[in-house]
């Protein structure tokens, strides 16, 4: 069959599947087109999912007439501009949008028509293309004093075939709505609002740019509870900023949906940047649960490079361990600075599990009438007990068999008066004062303004982890050699990759050498790791290396021992605890970073406001 040239409709055709996969892709090119113009109020509207129609309003500076037939070439681009040598610069690329593609490939599939009033002042003009079949620019009105109008209908009418492959109008609306957020993130300056079938489901109003400003919009898009457990990034290193927010590990989620990642104000879907998210999480959460992060990353544009995909949601970074090495570093400086908080949905949770009764099973000892008007904290007139043996509870009257240190009875026996500091000074500490043990299992202190229960086993082996990770940073990790060196036969890569970073691997613990062209040979291995699957565990940091340039398998397989070994070292359920040990473990818990949380990202603590404990007995 002989080569043919392909006519240039088609070419189009084939060359927007790139760029317009989908009406939340084709809505994502106008919205940055729309941000590149330095709008600072942009609206939009679809129906249909997006597939019947989508507008797109903004108060950008706008297009003139001669501008709009240029704008629906392919490759035609305001963003880019050539040298006085004709040559320009793909290096550096500060603006969202620069390939040129977006416009000429949705009017190739879809029905485009563009509106648009210069800043610099004249008449509104606009342009249609339907299928590729451009018309000419004529006069239109125009709503607003300057802008653009991007109405797009019956998407990919002119291909069929993709058509057949959308799914369902609830679907592509969501992925709109998603779309929209993520734009809505990454500039909190600009006010925007979406409408899907007629129905405002979102508007925002522009905020102040900065930290306060991002925030606002952040709980805004993802709810109050994000903005309260939500932790300050602010980071810099080698003129890379990182910032935004991250969660707390007790407010994780079950998938990683709510982790939004921005390389100078471009949302991105990048595995390293993934991995490193992971990874500054992997003391704290188990394996099926996901932190919350939103996070934003600064750099010269010089040393990454965004034109790897047409859509544009993929970077490559020219050092991706420098990149890593930031997030990691400043999510586990963010981690260790919120010491011993746990995230307040914990109590939320408690609270809900929480069910008032107004009697037992058995029938009530007596009837209360009905309540005054000062509520139920307002009762008069209780019937009188049948008896006055039905008065007592059992227990109520007995003494305590937890005496509080500060307690010094008229006996000898109990705790002296100076074992301990006054409980009236314990309850101004943030975990408070221990008053009880339950169940062998749980801590019950109170604080000035409400009450904490404790896991004392989960707490403490956190306490302990935390002691093994200090000493482990202190010096090297014990190593045990091995009776005969194993070999371990790899990719001639991979083995280069493993034998460059000896040095590294040996401050874990493990001693590897080149061995050839295509292994490596291990002499010695963490002690920690005892009788360890050698052969699995290079293969797996060689794939670390090369998806991720770190030894994640070695860290994480040394912290789930430390994990392990903390918890068979640390204080079991079921064990009763004196009131200085009790007092003892809370003072340690408020003193070590990341004690509000388990090794597995369970919480170790609920604290109960005073206003929440009255609020279930109906006192507010």
């Amino acid at each position: 069959m002989p080569i043919r040239r392909l006519p240039p409709e088609t070419v189009n055709r084939i060359a927007a599947g790139e760029v317009v996969e989908r009406p939340a892709s084709a809505i994502k090119e106008l919205v940055e087109n729309a941000l590149d113009a330095g709008a600072t109020r942009i609206e939009v509207q679809a129906d249909g999912g997006g597939l019947t129609r989508i507008l797109i309003a903004d108060d950008g500076h706008g297009m003139a007439a001669d501008q709009l037939a240029l704008a629906v070439e392919r490759h035609a681009t305001s963003k880019l501009e050539a040298d006085d040598a004709g040559d320009v610069d793909l290096l550096r690329i500060s603006t969202l949008g620069f390939r040129g593609e977006a416009l000429p490939s949705i009017g190739s599939v879809a029905r485009l028509t563009i509106t648009s009033r210069p800043r610099e002042g004249g008449d509104a003009h606009q342009i249609t293309v339907e299928g590729g079949d451009q018309r000419p620019v004529a006069p239109a009105g125009f709503p607003g004093p300057h802008g653009a109008r991007v109405e797009v209908r019956d998407l990919f009418y002119a291909t069929p075939a993709r058509l057949k492959f959308m799914k369902s109008e609830r679907s592509e609306a969501m992925a709109i709505s998603e779309e929209i957020k993520r734009q809505a993130m990454a500039h909190e300056g600009v006010a925007f609002t979406l409408d899907l079938d007629g129905k405002t489901t979102l508007r925002l109003p522009a905020e102040h740019p900065g930290d306060v400003g991002r925030l606002k919009r952040l709980a805004a898009l993802l709810g109050r509870d994000f903005e309260a457990n939500a932790l300050l990034i602010d980071q810099a290193r080698d003129d890379v900023r990182l910032t935004g927010y991250a969660g707390l590990p007790t407010y994780s989620r079950g998938n990683a949906g709510h982790q939004y990642l921005f390389v100078n104000g471009r949302p991105v879907k990048d595995r390293l940047l993934q991995g490193a998210l992971r990874g500054a999480y992997a003391d704290f959460l188990a394996r099926d649960r996901h932190p919350a992060a939103v996070l934003f990353l600064e750099i010269d544009p010089l040393y990454v490079d965004v034109n790897v995909h047409p859509a544009k949601a993929e970077v490559r970074f020219r050092d991706p361990a420098l990149v890593r090495g930031l997030i990691v570093g400043a999510l586990r400086h963010a981690l260790a600075a919120a010491g011993h908080r746990a995230s307040t949905t914990v109590a939320a949770d408690a609270l809900a599990g929480f069910t008032p009764h107004t009697g037992v099973a058995s029938g009530p000892a007596w009837s209360p009438s009905s309540p005054s008007a000062q509520g139920w904290s307002g009762w008069q007139g209780w019937a009188a007990p049948a008896s006055a043996s039905a008065q007592i509870i059992p227990g109520l009257s007995e003494r305590s068999a937890r005496v509080e240190p500060g307690y010094a009875p008229a006996s000898n026996d109990g705790w002296p008066a100076d074992a301990a500091p006054a409980a009236a000074d314990l309850i101004d500490y943030p975990l408070g004062a221990a008053r009880a043990q339950l169940h062998g299992t749980y801590i019950v202190a109170q604080t000035r303004d409400g009450l904490v229960v404790v896991d004392q086993h989960a707490a403490h082996e956190r306490l302990v982890y935390e002691r093994m990770k200090v000493q482990m940073a202190r010096g090297s990790v014990t190593r045990q050699a091995l009776l005969t060196p194993e070999v371990v036969e790899l990719d001639p890569a991979e083995a280069e990759r493993v034998s460059a970073r000896a040095e590294e691997l040996a401050e874990l613990g493990l001693i590897v050498e080149a061995f050839g062209a295509g292994a490596v040979l291990v002499r010695e291995t963490p002690a920690l790791l005892g009788d360890t699957d050698v052969q699995g565990l290079i293969r797996d940091i060689a794939d670390d290396l090369a998806e991720h340039g770190a030894a994640l398998a070695l860290s994480e397989r040394l912290g789930e021992v430390c994990g392990t070994m903390a918890c068979h070292g640390s204080v079991r359920a079921g064990r009763v605890l004196s009131a200085p040990e009790m007092n003892a473990l809370l003072r340690e818990m408020e003193a070590t970073p990341h004690s509000g949380q388990c090794n597995h990202g369970r919480p170790t603590y609920v604290e109960l406001k005073l206003a929440d404990l009255e609020k279930l007995f109906g006192r507010r």
